[in-house]
């Protein structure tokens, strides 16, 4: 069984998205809250697996929070909720460990799809998303980028898995991709991240775009 805390300041989008999990027998919501403090004292309080957060809050915004709980419980996954009029948030909550963004219209079943997805260790970025994320990125990089030196030892396997990690695969989708093991996958991620100084998967990815790897 999941738990899932949901965190936004409307909460009509609370109740919505409430309604929405708790048809699934393997979601439970266990908590709720309306600002970044919520969030934290959640962490605390539940032994949470995903957070659905929005990324503009009072008192504490999702950016915020994320870099926080992702500080001290490493294991939580948190999906961002945004309007997406907030394009100076674009990288940060990607950047501190969020595993995705959704746009609060997105339908019930993308919802549901993303909780399952990052819990099966993808980045879940909605395609309208990863746009903005792209046309954000041409816009500080107009030009390709040198390619990083860090990233000169990349071999073409590598490339190619880091491409499939930003499309949101997680590593069974890989696997069966590349018609390689699961076991394979995770071997050449170690050494992608190593080879990078990375943490995790999320920050591979905001690596891979803004450096414009794929």
């Amino acid at each position: 069984m999941l738990k899932i805390a949901i965190i936004d300041d409307q909460e009509i989008v609370r109740q919505g998205l409430k309604m929405v999990l708790s048809g699934e027998k393997d979601m439970e919501v266990v908590g709720e809250g309306e600002s970044g403090w919520d969030a934290l004292r959640l962490c605390e309080e539940h032994f949470l697996d995903v957070i659905l957060m929005d990324i503009k809050m009072p008192d504490m915004d999702g950016v915020e929070a994320t870099k926080r709980i992702k500080s001290s419980f490493p294991g939580i996954k948190i999906i961002i909720l945004t309007t997406f009029d907030d394009d100076e948030f674009i990288f940060e909550a990607l950047k501190y460990g969020a595993s995705g963004y959704l746009l609060k219209d997105a339908p019930p079943t993308k919802i549901i799809d993303a909780i399952r997805e990052t819990q099966k260790g993808g980045v879940h970025i909605q395609p309208r998303v990863a746009a903005k994320v792209v046309q954000r990125l041409n816009t500080f990089f107009p030009e390709k980028p040198e390619f990083p030196p860090e990233a000169q030892d990349l071999t073409r396997r590598e490339l190619e898995i880091i491409r499939l990690i930003v499309e949101g695969k997680n590593n069974r989708e890989i696997a069966d991709k590349l018609f390689i093991t699961e076991g394979t996958v995770k071997n050449h991620l170690t050494k992608i991240l190593i080879k990078l100084n990375l943490r995790d998967r999320t920050q591979l990815a905001v690596f891979a775009l803004k450096n414009k790897l794929v």
